[in-house]
């Protein structure tokens, strides 16, 4: 199916305004970009139970509670952004969706950012934060479990951080999640331009995150699809049809079966790369953000 109307009018929009692509810009500069697509176009908040800030292994975070009692989930949440963008603010709606839709307790984490902070600091960070959490679940959700998700970048820390912490992680929720930073697949090619997030993009956001230390190309810490899938927690996997990722994902969705893992799996057809931020746009990707929540809802409370 061709693009989502709403979304292709966002994307005409950015294009009429001649703005240099993201990759041909500063990290300053995409940050900024980035909030003001997310956080500035916010009417008003998605209500949910009570939002706190605090500090977890010395990183900030805000823990989201839904309304209600009682022992719940609780969802260590990793935004996404090419490990180089993205922070607590730009992914506050969809952690709210997330709580009161979900009823769970989440807990959104701000891991450190390249270029100034290179791998494996993203991934270190990550780790600490699940770590954290698993050591003070009686304060998060109260239930014993523990799940870990993310979009995008977020997706590709939060299936590290379950390959690595498969004793703890209960279950993932990966968004459009980055799995083989080498692959090559169809959807980089059929995909590359056009859609948000380019192909050139996604080389310059590597690019930045590698930083200038030897980076190998079978490290599973960035490439989760080539890691030991056995035995990690069950899955909810979805992919946007005119996302560049959107292969790799799906290829991630296919080797946890293939290793026996639970999965929820879908493709949101007319969808691109961050459709989860542009629910007030497009009613289509509201349904398909109200669709991934419910099946996070599913797989958390299953």
């Amino acid at each position: 199916m061709p693009v989502d109307p709403e979304i292709k009018a966002v994307l005409d929009f950015i294009a009429s305004r001649g703005y240099p692509p993201m990759h041909e810009g500063t990290p300053e500069d995409a940050r900024k970009a980035y909030r003001a697509m997310t956080v500035d176009t916010v009417s008003s908040p998605h209500p949910v139970g009570s939002v706190s800030s605090l500090s977890v292994a010395g990183l900030p975070a805000r823990v989201y509670r839904p309304e209600g009692a009682g022992e719940l989930p609780t969802l260590v949440y990793l935004h996404g952004g090419g490990f180089v963008i993205g922070d607590l603010d730009t992914h506050d709606q969809l952690c709210r969706r997330l709580c009161a839709g979900a009823d769970v307790v989440v807990l959104s984490v701000d891991y450190r950012l390249a270029p100034e902070h290179p791998f494996p600091a993203a991934v270190d960070d990550a780790l600490a934060a699940v770590d954290w959490a698993a050591a003070h679940l009686g304060e998060l959700g109260g239930s014993s479990v523990l799940a870990v998700g993310g979009d995008s970048a977020g997706g590709n820390l939060a299936a590290v951080v379950a390959q690595a912490r498969r004793d703890v992680v209960s279950s993932q929720v990966l968004i459009y999640p980055a799995v083989d930073a080498f692959g090559e697949y169809s959807s980089r090619v059929e995909n590359a331009e056009g859609y948000f997030l380019e192909a050139a993009t996604m080389e310059w956001f590597f690019g930045h995150y590698a930083g200038t230390a030897e980076v190998a190309a079978d490290d599973v810490r960035h490439s989760p699809l080539l890691g030991d899938l056995s035995g990690v927690a069950p899955a909810v996997v979805v992919t946007a049809e005119f996302d560049p990722l959107r292969d790799e994902g799906e290829a991630y969705a296919d080797a946890l079966s293939e290793s026996g893992v639970p999965v929820s799996r879908t493709r949101y057809d007319g969808m691109i790369h961050g459709f989860v931020d542009m629910v007030a746009y497009s009613p289509a990707a509201a349904a398909a953000v109200d669709d991934l929540v419910a099946r996070t809802r599913a797989l958390l409370h299953g």
